[in-house]
């Protein structure tokens, strides 16, 4: 009989592929172990090795075809003693692989995409027999024959882990999809002691037949990833517990999953001297007027230059003072700068409005506030919801620089790091100064690399003349 050839899963992950080029034509025999195509996929190309033997007698999907369904049917291979001429996809198809007509035999079970032999190339080709079944196969459902004398059936993350700790795959009960040897059978296998891998199954014994990929997220769902179980199957059993996602940390994933997939981010860092905000913070600090126990009206932080800095910048630069709507992009007269406050489970992000106008203790005083409250969850959502930018500072934890996720629909977000000495030159000589390494993420859909550049330059004169700020 004929045997479908259908688009291959590289990953566990992948809905779609495009077939970069056929390396076999019409009318040639292939073998076990041949090249057949070249499929890429968003992170590599990779060769397609043949596992079984024949002639290519049709391509259905011709090279340079790009975003063909994992499953689809690409081509058709006459077995020995077939006509190629007269071969048709095998159950009548001629875009997918047809389903079979109840009462005919089914295909032998086999691994899915994610679970496939990996053939000598690293390739998985998916293959399908209609209307044959091998000798021996057992029924839907049942686990296949394992060990001497019969297929093993494990995925390419099973073999490659067997092979690697030493496992028996032969020994290894598999407790996947019709007794599939999975990661996490040969984890527990090897938690039991069970060794001494046989040799690698060369490209000829591999099994002949596949069923059809899992069917991908439905379009206009959610992107793809790993299932529960999946990923479960990467550990050994015992060594983890499960959290339950609350709606924050749900919110938080799938917001920020979407800024990173929508919004195109580029990044500008600037390097800031602070021994003038320094001594400015200590001056200021030092004549806070004192109430009657002594207490100070206000307490001045790096991070409240930080917020009146940046709400500064945005007005010294109205074109970044924006964010973006789809068909337009909305221009503020006004700097509103959300600041992450860290709680347990996730974080809130509050918001400065018009920081460009407040003074410096009015912007600390209110973060205060606002931090109190949104440990305890007690913000509003209209002090949360907004903004233009947001200010993150890891520098109270040590770290030196990082880059952060831009929170919709705001257009920017500035990483700030750990204030520390450097040794610099200045007017010819070493001089040691103290310095913060500040990062602007950017959406490349409001700011373009001049206009970003220009609001960090901005940011970083504030920084360093802080007496700016003042008036």
């Amino acid at each position: 009989m004929p045997i479908n050839v259908l688009m291959p899963a590289l990953s566990p992950t992948m809905e779609k592929g495009n077939l970069a080029k056929w390396l076999k034509k019409e009318g040639d025999a292939v073998k076990s172990g041949d090249v057949l195509a070249e499929i890429e996929t968003d992170k590599a190309t990779m060769e397609v090795e043949a596992i079984d033997e024949g002639v290519l007698a049709r391509i259905v999907v011709p090279e340079g075809t790009a975003d063909v369904p994992v499953n689809d049917l690409i081509a058709v291979i006459a077995a020995e003693g077939e006509d190629p001429s007269s071969v048709q996809a095998a159950g009548g198809g001629n875009g997918k692989a047809q389903p079979e007509a109840k009462g005919e035999a089914k295909s032998a079970a086999a691994p899915s995409p994610a679970d496939q032999n990996t053939t000598p190339g690293g390739g998985h080709m998916s293959y399908e027999r209609v209307n044959e079944a091998p000798e021996g196969a057992q029924p839907s459902g049942s686990p296949q024959p394992q060990g001497a004398g019969g297929r093993l059936f494990a995925s390419p993350l099973a073999r490659r882990i067997a092979k690697q700790e030493g496992v028996d795959l032969a020994a290894v009960e598999g407790t996947g999809p019709h007794g599939r040897i999975i990661a996490r059978d040969v984890q527990a296998a090897k938690a039991s002691g069970i060794t001494k891998a046989p040799a690698p199954q060369s490209a000829a014994e591999a099994p002949k037949t596949a069923a059809p990929a899992p069917k991908a997220a439905p379009a206009g769902g959610a992107p793809a990833g790993l299932t529960l179980d999946q990923v479960r199957g990467f550990y050994a059993k015992g060594s983890y517990e499960e959290v339950p996602l609350d709606g924050m940390r749900k919110t938080i994933a799938k917001r920020l999953t979407e800024a990173m997939q929508v919004a195109p981010h580029f990044y500008l860092t600037v390097d800031c001297e602070l021994d003038a905000l320094m001594k400015l913070r200590e001056t200021l600090n030092g004549s806070a007027a004192k109430d009657k126990d002594g207490k100070p009206a206000f307490k001045l932080s790096v991070n409240d230059f930080v917020i009146k800095a940046m709400g500064l910048a945005l007005t010294r630069v109205p074109a970044a003072n924006a964010v973006w709507a789809e068909d337009r992009v909305l221009r503020f007269k006004h700097a509103e700068v959300g600041v992450a406050v860290a709680i347990d489970g996730g974080l809130f992000t509050p918001v400065i409005r018009r920081a460009d106008e407040k003074t410096l203790s009015t912007i600390s005083n209110e973060m205060k506030d606002f931090a109190a409250r949104a440990r305890a969850k007690k913000l509003k959502p209209e002090e949360y919801q907004g903004g233009v930018t947001s200010v993150s500072n890891l520098g109270m934890f040590g770290i030196k620089h990082f880059t952060a996720v831009i929170n919709p629909p705001q257009s920017s977000i500035l990483a700030v790091g750990a204030g520390e000495k450097r040794v610099v030159v200045k007017d010819g000589a070493p001089a040691v100064v103290q310095v913060m390494t500040c990062t602007l993420s950017c959406d490349h859909r409001v700011l373009d690399g001049a206009l970003g550049a220009e609001l960090v330059s901005a940011f970083k004169g504030l920084i360093e003349n802080p007496m700016g700020m003042l008036v």
